[in-house]
């Protein structure tokens, strides 16, 4: 099945901006819609963006206007691009493909 390799997670300041990356193993146009999760320990993961092979785009309500997910099929890769940060978007990201395959997390930390 489909591998992802996420990456880009670190430690920002409130305000601050990252950018997460999801590689995956095949091509992204194949699979319907991949999308980002996060999740805080002791806390049920939670859907943060998706996005469709055509483009269409969707957003949880507490990150709309700060983070944009895109993709590259070319390098069968998709994006989290993450502005404004907020200590409450503290958590470990997770690319996920087919509604059941996930990337291993990458932890983001917003703190000063």
């Amino acid at each position: 099945q489909v591998q992802l390799v996420e990456s880009g997670g670190g430690l920002v300041q409130p305000g601050g901006s990252l950018r997460l990356s999801c590689a995956a193993s095949v091509s992204i146009f194949s699979i319907g819609a991949m999308s980002w999760y996060r999740q805080v320990p002791g806390k049920e993961r939670e859907l943060v963006a998706a996005i469709t092979r055509y483009g269409s785009t969707t957003y949880t309500n507490s990150v709309k206007g700060r983070f944009t997910i895109s993709r590259d099929n070319a390098k069968n890769s998709v994006y989290l691009q993450m502005d404004s940060l907020k200590p409450e978007d503290t958590a470990v990201y997770y690319c996920n493909a087919y509604g059941n395959v996930w990337g291993q997390g990458t932890l983001v930390t917003v703190s000063t």
